[in-house]
C-alpha cells in the first residue's frame, strides 16, 4: 500500500499540473505567510482567519503553514500526493467562505474586494486532486 501512495508514473501532464498549480497557489502562500505581494502576513492573515472567519487558531496557523510549503514542495516534485492533498483542503474550505457570492469570480470589480465566487476554487481543487490521485510525474 505504501508502495502506491509513493509511486509516481513519468506522465507529462502530471508535472504540467504541478507546476502552473504550484505557482499560481504561492503567490497566494506567500501573501498570507509573508506579507509579500501585497498581503498581510502570517499575523494579519491569522487574525482575519481566527476572528472573521472563526476557524481554531491551530487550524489557521496549519493552513498558513501549508498554502506556503505546499506549492513549494508540488513545484520540486516532493510529497506531492500531500501537498496534492493540503490544496485541495485549503480550497475547499476558501470555496465555502465564498459560496454566499456564487459562481463567478469578481472579473470585472463589479463586486466588493473579497467577494468573489467560487469558481477559481474549483479548479484548483481539481488540479490538487488529480495529482492525489496520479501523483508528480517526471
Amino acid at each position: 500500500m505504501l508502495k502506491s501512495l509513493i509511486q509516481t508514473d513519468r506522465d507529462w501532464s502530471s508535472l504540467l499540473i504541478r507546476l502552473v498549480l504550484g505557482m499560481v497557489m504561492f503567490p497566494h502562500g506567500a501573501q498570507h505567510a509573508l506579507g509579500w505581494f501585497g498581503g498581510y502576513g502570517f499575523a494579519g492573515t491569522y487574525g482575519w482567519m481566527t476572528h472573521t472567519l472563526g476557524i481554531p487558531g491551530f487550524f489557521a496557523a496549519l493552513a498558513i503553514a501549508t498554502e506556503l510549503i505546499a506549492p513549494l514542495m508540488m513545484i520540486a516534485g516532493i510529497a506531492t500526493r500531500a501537498a496534492g492533498l493540503g490544496i485541495f483542503m485549503l480550497l475547499l474550505v476558501a470555496a465555502k467562505t465564498h459560496w454566499e457570492n456564487g459562481f463567478f469570480m469578481n472579473w470585472f470589480g463589479a463586486m466588493p474586494a473579497g467577494a468573489e465566487g467560487f469558481e477559481y476554487h474549483i479548479l484548483g481543487m481539481t488540479l490538487a486532486l488529480a495529482l492525489v490521485i496520479k501523483g508528480a510525474g517526471r
